[in-house]
């Protein structure tokens, strides 16, 4: 089954909650959050999606106890270790968007390993959006712009954004019930269909997210346009 819409992006809110909910730790939250990202990325990829853009790490999560950053340093770690084979077996290319620098060398070294390993695919191409925010995002293009010295327009921001590679969002999904982007996107959100569910990540089921995506498809973009 395929869908028109071509790139996803998904806020993957509730992990904690979900864990307190369950007497856990946050940790134990994030690890299904985990295991909610490779059953996702799998139904994309069956379902022809070209792009799963995901919300991992914001700018903003260094705030969080260092504790839980440096937990989920470590799973992110393990995470790309783990789901390479994954990757290589349905032809998924891995990518990111975000500021890179600030991670640790062997963070860096396994998001360098797995996009190479997979660069030669052709199917969907998974994005985590690591130490990204959509302000951070617009301020590099900008300066990198003023390198170049190239007048900014709204094309050439557009072009020199992280997410340039990989076209434009049709749909925003955010779980956990807020209704906000936080900071995911501003800018390639302008057009994008929104969808916001009261369901925590890690039980953000198959069949919700099929409904999302035929509602999807019962909407009219008209881009500021009228109706046909």
């Amino acid at each position: 089954m395929n869908f028109s819409c071509q790139h996803i992006g998904i806020i993957m809110d509730g992990n904690g909650r979900w864990a307190e909910r369950r007497d856990k730790n946050r940790s134990f939250g994030h690890e299904a959050g985990a295991q909610k990202v490779r059953e996702i990325t799998q139904l994309c990829s069956r379902f022809g999606i070209r792009y799963l853009t995901l919300y991992a790490f914001s700018t903003e999560n260094w705030k969080r106890p260092s504790l839980e950053v440096s937990f989920l340093m470590q799973l992110m770690t393990k995470y790309l270790k783990n789901e390479l084979p994954l990757l290589i077996e349905n032809n998924i290319r891995f990518e990111t968007i975000g500021d890179l620098n600030p991670f640790s060398s062997a963070l860096k070294k396994q998001i360098q390993l797995t996009k190479e390993t997979t660069a030669h695919h052709t199917g969907l191409t998974q994005v985590l959006a690591l130490n990204y925010g959509a302000h951070d995002e617009m301020i590099r293009a900008i300066n990198r712009l003023r390198e170049y010295d190239i007048t900014p327009t709204a094309e050439q921001i557009e072009n020199h954004l992280d997410t340039a590679p990989f076209g434009k969002i049709d749909m925003i999904i955010r779980t956990g019930g807020d209704i906000r982007l936080s900071n995911f996107l501003l800018w390639q959100a302008a057009y994008a269909e929104l969808f916001f569910t009261s369901t925590l990540w890690p039980d953000f089921s198959a069949d919700e997210f099929m409904g999302i995506l035929e509602n999807f498809e019962l909407r009219e973009r008209r881009y500021g346009g009228l109706n046909g």
